[in-house]
């Protein structure tokens, strides 16, 4: 008789603890769902793989999508795109764009938001490591990271296509030269500056020139070199590249010319004035 009773009593603890765990799962799902469903709440100063998360302040967003001159024929790419907002600033001005950022839930949200701001079909936005990620086919880079980032970027800019334009948020690329600066409006108060600058065509070698050779070093944009004739005459030349534009001067001449594949055109001036050309040497 004593133990029916305690089995009794055992199955009746048994029932109420399961009628309990049962309640209180049906309380933590829906919980726990609901966590899964809400999109992230980012935050100033928001630790990430390289960089911690300040997001360019909407007033130079702008800013920097005039300064790069964006239009609807461009390939806007975002390297740490953040929440998205510099993608779908340049979406919305007609332009396909690309932000590559490591954080899934940053992701997630930009996503969302080009959703809520209509661009969804144009601005789109990929989980990577932007030191890994091919952004080759970019015509305008705009950027917001800190100079090491950009440092260990740099050699990734120059496989980029003469002229293309890259914008950066309040930090300058090392060695780079840039073409023009803007600034935030009133209401912009920290991280206001704007750098923009274009990538140089790669004209370091040897070029065929009427008479003789010329031959460059290239750092970054920034050309030295030598102009060769018959005989043996020297003239050191110093020069700069911006996008497929150079400009060089040697003696007492100067020369400017745009870079098509394997050859130099354009126009001398100086002691020899006109038409001039260069073709590389293979």
């Amino acid at each position: 008789m004593r133990s029916r009773f305690f089995a009794t009593k055992r199955k009746w603890f048994s029932s109420v603890i399961g009628i309990r765990a049962a309640s209180l799962l049906a309380l933590i799902l829906p919980i726990a769902a609901l966590a899964q469903t809400q999109p992230c709440e980012p935050y100033e100063g928001q630790p990430g793989k390289d960089v911690v998360w300040v997001p360019t302040p909407r007033a130079l967003v702008e800013k920097m999508l005039d300064l790069a001159a964006v239009t609807p024929r461009d390939f806007v790419v975002d390297l740490g795109s953040g929440d998205g907002r510099m993608v779908i600033a340049a979406a919305k001005r007609g332009a396909r764009a690309l932000g590559v950022e490591y954080d899934p839930e940053m992701v997630a949200l930009s996503r969302k938001n080009a959703a809520e701001a209509g661009v969804a079909d144009r601005a789109v936005f990929v989980q990577a490591d932007m030191f890994e990620a091919d952004f080759k086919q970019a015509t305008v880079l705009a950027l917001f990271l800190l100079p090491g980032n950009l440092r260990k970027l740099s050699p990734k800019f120059m496989d980029l296509a003469p002229g293309t334009r890259i914008v950066s948020n309040t930090y300058k690329i090392d060695g780079w030269e840039e073409s023009d600066i803007a600034y935030g409006d009133n209401f912009c108060i920290t991280w206001c500056t704007a750098y923009l600058y274009l990538v140089p065509a790669k004209v370091a070698g040897a070029w065929r020139i009427p008479g003789g050779e010329v031959r460059f070093t290239q750092e970054m944009q920034s050309l030295s070199g030598t102009l060769v004739y018959p005989g043996g005459r020297y003239i050191p030349a110093q020069g700069q590249v911006k996008g497929d534009h150079v400009r060089f001067t040697a003696g007492f001449n100067t020369y400017s010319g745009r870079v098509k594949g394997d050859e130099i055109t354009g126009e001398a001036s100086g002691a020899m004035s006109g038409f001039w050309k260069a073709t590389r040497v293979r």
